[in-house]
């Protein structure tokens, strides 16, 4: 990445961190796994009267602020939603520039990655995507599969309808081989089938420029996890933003159906 990872590191709590937690912030009570739905880069172009592909470019800056943030700090994960199903229907010269950004991104920052031992994985149907980018994606995620760091997982040609159909597929695929009874199929069946198979389920699901929907991401995964909406478009969210949503997180009483000691 532009600027290392690299820092001292130290301990907070049960958590290994390379630099200190901003302050309020309990390293014990951090989320695991953090979502993202990098909103606004459009927006930002527009009020600043620049090109839309101005806040792409600036939207992967702002990825690599939080990256670096959440592995500085503990969060095991991060999974960020790159580029939709329904991005395709964006105008061609857009979704071109995409394409491009993708490539030279990964291209550019892949040894940067392995030094610092993120483990990268792309999720989506990735054989859309143009061939040479598909040979990056293989190689990155080959190069850092065994990586012990910070999980970094982005959602490219991902649709959150379309990975369950897909999981239902391959689970009557393994019925109809007589692998599978169907009375076996469970919650956890179920999910080892989805992209995200052997990835925690996300604690926190930050969404960007104030829209209040979660727009086919992750619908199986989100399930339990507490909703952070921001007004701060993608490019500006930075550290402050970034501690805000943690703090918004660290305030609440996750139930997961249940009620909270003493209370009926």
């Amino acid at each position: 990445m532009s600027r290392s990872l690299a820092t001292t590191t130290t301990v907070q709590g049960n958590r290994p961190s390379r630099c200190l937690l901003p302050a309020g912030l309990d390293p014990a009570r951090l989320p695991a796994h953090v979502a993202v739905i990098m909103d606004g880069n459009g927006r930002w172009a527009n009020q600043r009267k620049l090109p839309r592909v101005m806040g792409h470019r600036e939207g992967v800056e702002a990825l690599k602020r939080t990256l670096q943030l959440c592995s500085d700090w503990g969060i095991g994960a991060l999974t960020a939603y790159a580029f939709s199903t329904e991005n395709w229907s964006r105008p061609g010269e857009e979704v071109s520039f995409l394409m491009a950004l993708f490539e030279r991104v990964l291209a550019r920052e892949l040894q940067a990655l392995e030094q610092e031992q993120v483990r990268i994985r792309f999720l989506g149907d990735l054989e859309q995507l143009p061939e040479g980018l598909q040979q990056l994606i293989a190689d990155a995620t080959a190069r850092t599969a065994a990586n012990t760091g910070i999980h970094f997982n982005v959602c490219t040609n991902y649709g959150g309808r379309r990975e369950l159909v897909r999981a239902a597929q391959l689970l009557a695929q393994q019925v109809a081989r007589g692998e599978l009874d169907p009375a076996d199929i469970d919650e956890a069946a179920f999910a080892a089938n989805l992209h995200t198979s052997g990835e925690c389920d996300p604690d926190l699901l930050i969404r960007t420029s104030g829209e209040q929907r979660i727009s086919n991401f992750l619908l199986w995964q989100l399930a339990y996890a507490e909703l952070h909406i921001t007004d701060v478009l993608w490019p500006d969210f930075d550290e402050v933003a970034l501690t805000a949503a943690l703090l918004d997180y660290q305030n609440r009483q996750r139930r997961f159906g249940g009620v909270e000691s003493g209370l009926t």
